[in-house]
């Protein structure tokens, strides 16, 4: 097969290929779904360098688990489920890193980096957003940047996060009466 035809190439062929130690057949992979990781790391974390790293761990950790991909669910959905684990960890792991500092009464505030693209207008609502959603529980913040950021139905969001359909909706719901409040606010 010619490596350059992987484009046209279907999701389980790549996997085979890559499993079979073609590295362009990885890297076809990694190219296809690197926007998708993107948007749902930075969704959550917002554009930070830790979401530039969760996004590159996200593709190691898929090529060590690729052996294990059985192919029941779309490829897509199963990076969905990798990028979205590894992006709660961060946020666990960063909520015990802060809380250690605000025992120590460090009340420092967060700073979100939003890239300057000229446009002010757009830059502070980009940054009013981005701080409501940091506002949100883990929990919720994860439902809205799938569903309304993403674009994923209800059913494929349930589906990438193990949680019932009806979970999905009430935590829609409950997030955007959060981010109702939030904006209010800001």
């Amino acid at each position: 097969m010619i490596k350059e035809s992987y484009r046209e190439v279907e999701d389980d062929i790549l996997v085979k290929a890559a499993l079979n130690g073609d590295k362009d057949a990885f890297g076809e992979i990694v190219s296809r779904y690197r926007k998708m990781v993107a948007r749902t790391v930075k969704g959550m974390l917002g554009d930070s360098a830790f979401a530039d790293d969760i996004g590159q761990e996200v593709f190691i950790k898929l090529y060590k688990s690729l052996p294990e991909f059985r192919g029941e669910a779309k490829l897509s959905t199963y990076i969905q489920k990798i990028a979205v684990n590894l992006t709660l960890n961060e946020i666990k792991r960063r909520k015990r890193f802060f809380s250690m500092f605000l025992q120590k009464g460090n009340n420092e505030l967060h700073e979100f980096d939003i890239p300057d693209n000229g446009d002010e207008k757009r830059n502070d609502a980009r940054e009013t957003v981005n701080m409501a959603l940091m506002a949100l529980d883990p929990r919720f913040r994860i439902i809205v940047t799938m569903r309304m950021l993403q674009g994923y139905s209800t059913k494929e969001t349930a589906e990438i996060l193990d949680l019932p359909l009806g979970t999905v909706l009430s935590r829609l719901s409950r997030a955007q009466e959060q981010l109702k409040e939030i904006l209010k606010k800001l």
